[in-house]
C-alpha cells in the first residue's frame, strides 16, 4: 500500500505521552501505570535503547526490579500498536514520534555512536514493496536500516 509524501508535527513530552496513550486506545489495549512507566523510560533514551536497559532504567524509577522479559512483551504491544519502533539490527527501539501515523519507517543508523534517525521516503519503501510483490511476495513490514556514519561523527 503506498502512503502519500506527508510532513508530520512531532509531538514531545506530555503530548508524545497522550498520543501514544491514544494510540493504545485505537487498537484496543489498556494504558497501565507499568506501561506508561515502560514508555516513559523509552522516551528518555537519545539513542535505541534494549529492553534490558528500558527494565533498568524503570527498576530504577520503580524502586522494584522490573524483568526484561515483562518489558519485552510491553515492547512488541507498543510495536503492533505503532508507539514504538523497532531497530532490528540493535535489537532496540525508539519511541515513535507520530504514532498517529501509519508508514514504513528508513533508520539511518551510524555504527560509530550509535545515533539512529528516523528518516520518511515512501518512495523509497514502496519501492520494496513492490519488488516484494513481482517475486510473489506478501510484505507485511518492510525494514530498512543503512548502516553507516552519522554527520557528527564523520
Amino acid at each position: 500500500m503506498a502512503h502519500p509524501s506527508h510532513s508530520h508535527d512531532l509531538p514531545a513530552g506530555d503530548a508524545l505521552i497522550d498520543a501514544a496513550r491514544n494510540a493504545m486506545a485505537r487498537a484496543g489495549e489498556q494504558w497501565t501505570a507499568m506501561r506508561a512507566s515502560v514508555f516513559a523510560a523509552l522516551i528518555g533514551f537519545e539513542k535505541p535503547a534494549s529492553a534490558y536497559d528500558i527494565a533498568e532504567a524503570v527498576s530504577r524509577s520503580e524502586g522494584r526490579r522490573i524483568a526484561a522479559n515483562s518489558v519485552y512483551r510491553i515492547l512488541d504491544l507498543f510495536v503492533t500498536a505503532n508507539v514504538a519502533t523497532r531497530v532490528e539490527s540493535a535489537n532496540a527501539y525508539l519511541a515513535n514520534a507520530h504514532p498517529d501515523c501509519q508508514h514504513d519507517c528508513i533508520f539511518l543508523v551510524c555504527d560509530d555512536c550509535g545515533a539512529t534517525t528516523h528518516i520518511d521516503d515512501d518512495s523509497v519503501t514502496e519501492g520494496v514493496r513492490a519488488a516484494a510483490r513481482r517475486a510473489g511476495f506478501t510484505p507485511q513490514r518492510p525494514v530498512i536500516e543503512v548502516r553507516g556514519t552519522c554527520a557528527d561523527c564523520g
